[in-house]
């Protein structure tokens, strides 16, 4: 008997340990799910790659800690009052009636309103650090974002490209991108670069990112947008600064004439069909401005507004039925024969 008074504090310890355990187990299996890499790579924001990604996430892990701590906090004393006072077997008697604390009251309306505060600070301390641009504005470059159902087109106005699908930047750069749409609203997220930026039809948004490190960082338009909202990909592909210029120069020359008699017999069928009518491909009669320019698009890592990967096979695929690929895009089913798919691809591919 004489342990019995610490028996309930005992066990009241043991559902706080119990609960802290299993919630970090669920923590560190939820990172896989956020952070997995394979054949469909998905974002991942806990894996920063510049310096907004890095406030986005030390602010996280600051608000995941504090609200791990109150969520275990809070959960053991349920428990614990739960189990401490539960009414007992062959006990009618009423508890005790307990009609107010002063203290505790103080106490519970003081320490939430602290974390509360806390939080707001941190936050607005965030927020400055992601409107603040590094000092650099010798080197800044900027690139016009544009949302479509369901793609993004980049347009570098100072170099004269235009793009698609893949936005290629500088390492250690800031680079301004000015957001708008076509149609209707889309939000431009790659989570290891930036946090999300509306895109609207009439309207320019400002954001600004900056890779620290040469990779691929992938992202999603994070505004519900249309059938193939969650097929609207984003794709950033960071180069040094040598790699960079490189692509430059690549990209403001036109693409060499095909040579091989079934690319060649595609370049036909392009500028004959209902291709040359919706896309451009600079130095050929190709003008089309209302799907993606595809200049240099054997040269890109993805296609189908970055749903699938840059493969002949793919590329195929896509050009068989395009709205079984990606259902709502506006470039329709064109009926293409087996020839006519195989000699497409074979001039697409060789758009480098």
């Amino acid at each position: 008997m004489n342990g019995s008074p610490r028996t309930p504090i005992r066990r009241a310890w043991l559902l706080i340990c119990a609960l802290t355990v299993m919630t970090a187990w669920a923590l560190i299996m939820a990172v896989p799910v956020f952070a997995q890499e394979g054949t469909t790579p998905k974002p991942s924001a806990l894996d920063p790659a510049g310096p907004n990604s890095v406030v986005i996430a030390d602010l996280f892990n600051i608000v995941l800690i504090i609200a791990t701590v109150v969520f275990v906090v809070v959960e053991g004393l349920i428990l614990f009052s739960a189990f401490r006072f539960r009414r007992r077997a062959k006990d009618a008697s009423e508890p005790a009636q307990v009609h107010g604390n002063t203290k505790a009251e103080i106490a519970w309306t003081i320490l939430p309103a602290m974390i509360v505060v806390t939080l707001f600070v941190l936050a607005l301390q965030g927020q400055q650090a992601l409107d603040a641009k590094p000092a650099q504005a010798a080197e800044q470059m900027t690139i016009k974002v544009i949302g479509h159902q369901f793609w993004w087109e980049y347009q570098y106005p100072d170099l004269g490209i235009t793009t698609a699908t893949d936005l290629v930047i500088p390492t250690g750069r800031v680079v301004n991108l000015e957001l708008s749409s076509v149609d209707v609203i889309h939000s431009f997220w790659i989570p290891q670069l930036n946090g999300k930026t509306d895109a609207f039809p009439n309207h320019v948004n400002y954001t600004w990112i900056q890779a620290n490190t040469p990779g691929i960082y992938h992202g999603q338009c994070a505004e519900l947008c249309g059938a193939s909202h969650a097929n609207m990909r984003a794709v950033v592909v960071a180069k040094t600064p040598a790699e960079f210029d490189q692509w430059v120069k690549e990209q403001q020359a036109p693409p060499v004439a095909p040579t091989e008699a079934l690319a060649q017999q595609g370049q036909l069928i392009f500028s004959t069909g209902a291709c040359i009518g919706c896309h451009t491909i600079n130095g050929t009669a190709a003008t089309g401005k209302t799907g993606p320019d595809l200049t240099h698009v054997g040269s890109r890592t993805t296609l189908a507004g970055g749903l699938l990967t840059n493969t002949a096979g793919n590329q195929r695929r896509w050009l068989a039925d395009p709205p079984a690929v990606k259902p709502g895009s506006i470039m329709p089913q064109l009926n293409l024969t087996r020839t006519e798919i195989e000699a497409l691809t074979a001039y697409l591919q060789s758009l480098k």
